[in-house]
């Protein structure tokens, strides 16, 4: 029947109690019966393969039952459009009132244009990336390829075509951070390739604005210290505990390099990486110095964030990032009691941290933006009410209490989860991209990321 079939009969089914499957099957071929007479008879048609297997997905959420129903055919046009309307006659199922209603006849040919469409989408997907790529990011990918071609040598060593004329230079430990850095419009890095610290790395940073950009284990720890005798360090970033540099994406290398701190508030200390990944709030922050020998920076916290912001932008366009450099600020050099945070400050800086996203906006940007595959739950007031696998969205938001106001998806919006969320009370739904819909509810406004970026309303 798969193979002779025409038609697909797609319809949806609403029951005002708790049903299963048998119980739908049961009232179509019960409530049907006799009703066409013996030539479209359902029974008859499915014995005689006429007609195919009846599949039904149902699930039910506060008490009610809403499903898909699809029968595939191969009788005519007209005998198809007929056995469809009959269905719709159907006012039962099991004990409970029901309601079907057929959405669309479908061609079986226009099934199969749509398993084309559907399997070029995955090629391109595994060619690509994991997530499904628009015309704007797939040249954003090409763009990057190029990039990583431009890779270059000095003095025998990898870097970036930008770290024989720029000012300031990040060094790492090998080729494929190099390669990574490129990949995301960072040109001014060179690669040390081992522990030794190569002497034309070591004579280069005497001239140079130095960022040491190293793998949080201990073979980071091994490069700085080296670093540090033979070399001038002017700023130290860690990749986070157990990562490498080559395995970071672009939100977590820009938020690393964001982080950075001057190699004077950490010169003294056992374990340098520790104390760097202290001051993105993940962990105790670093102590502060006992005496005033071993102050820190002269460069106060704010000037820091500045001079990084200004450097390194995370959210930036891929053009946008062509010339991106780590550049030393030019502020006046204050005293280093000025520079000491008070206890208020680091209070306040771990509120922060602990708040998250304070809009609608910044949920979104932190779910989608950063590609996690799931799906968050969010109040009236912005605030988060769970989080959970995007690929379990339907599951987790019928059992969710409260109600959400917003959902944000990192996924394609689908049809069923969108009656859900309207059957549910949800107002508002931010997803990656939305997918094709039959019926869309009045009361739920519904939004790509991108258009969400693009107009930004206040307060969202």
């Amino acid at each position: 029947m798969e193979d002779t079939s025409k038609y697909l009969i797609h319809a949806d089914v609403t029951a005002d109690g708790v049903v299963e499957r048998s119980d739908v099957v049961g009232a179509i071929f019960g409530q049907t019966e006799g009703l066409l007479g013996d030539e479209l008879d359902l029974r008859d048609l499915r014995q005689s393969g006429k007609v195919g297997r009846i599949d039904v997905e149902i699930s039910s959420t506060s008490g009610q039952s809403h499903g898909q129903v699809t029968i595939a055919t191969s009788l005519d046009k007209v005998e198809t459009a007929t056995l469809a309307a009959s269905l719709e006659t159907i006012t039962r199922v099991g004990p409970c009132r029901a309601d079907l209603e057929v959405r669309e006849i479908e061609d079986v040919r226009a099934a199969k244009r749509k398993e084309v469409v559907d399997r070029a989408k995955e090629l391109l997907r595994t060619g690509f990336d994991d997530s499904i790529m628009s015309s704007d990011e797939i040249l954003a990918e090409v763009r990057q390829h190029v990039r990583v071609e431009d890779i270059t040598e000095y003095e025998g060593l990898p870097a970036g075509p930008r770290v024989t004329d720029s000012d300031a230079i990040i060094v790492v430990e090998g080729r494929a951070d190099v390669l990574t850095l490129l990949k995301y419009g960072i040109k001014n890095a060179i690669a040390v390739e081992g522990t030794s610290v190569p002497d034309a790395v070591a004579e280069l940073t005497r001239h140079r604005t130095v960022t040491a950009f190293l793998d949080g284990d201990r073979g980071g720890d091994l490069i700085l210290e080296e670093l540090a005798q033979v070399g001038d360090i002017d700023y130290v970033a860690f990749a986070p505990a157990d990562s490498s540099v080559e395995e970071l994406d672009h939100h977590e290398v820009f938020a690393a390099l964001r982080n950075k701190v001057p190699y004077e508030t950490v010169s003294e200390l056992n374990e340098p990486r520790e104390a760097v990944a202290a001051t993105d709030g993940s962990t105790t922050p670093a102590p502060l110095p006992t005496d005033d020998t071993a102050a820190p920076s002269t460069t106060t916290e704010s000037e820091r964030t500045a001079t990084c912001e200004s450097t390194v932008q995370p959210d930036a366009t891929i053009d946008e990032t062509d010339d991106v450099e780590t550049t030393a600020t030019s502020q006046p050099q204050p005293d280093a009691a000025d520079s000491e945070p008070t206890q208020s400050d680091a209070t306040a800086a771990e509120s922060d941290a602990d708040r998250g996203p304070e809009t609608i906006y910044g949920h979104a940007a932190e779910v989608v933006r950063a590609n996690t595959d799931r799906v968050r739950f969010l109040d009236a007031d912005a605030e988060r009410i769970d989080d959970a696998d995007a690929s379990d969205a339907s599951k987790a938001l019928a059992a969710l209490e409260p109600v959400p106001t917003t959902v944000v998806l990192d996924d394609i919006l689908d049809q069923r989860l969108l009656d859900l969320a309207a059957d549910r009370g949800v107002n508002r739904i931010i997803a990656r991209s939305l997918g094709q819909f039959t019926k869309r509810p009045t009361d739920v406004r519904i939004h790509a990321i991108d258009d969400v970026a693009e107009q930004r309303p206040d307060g969202e």
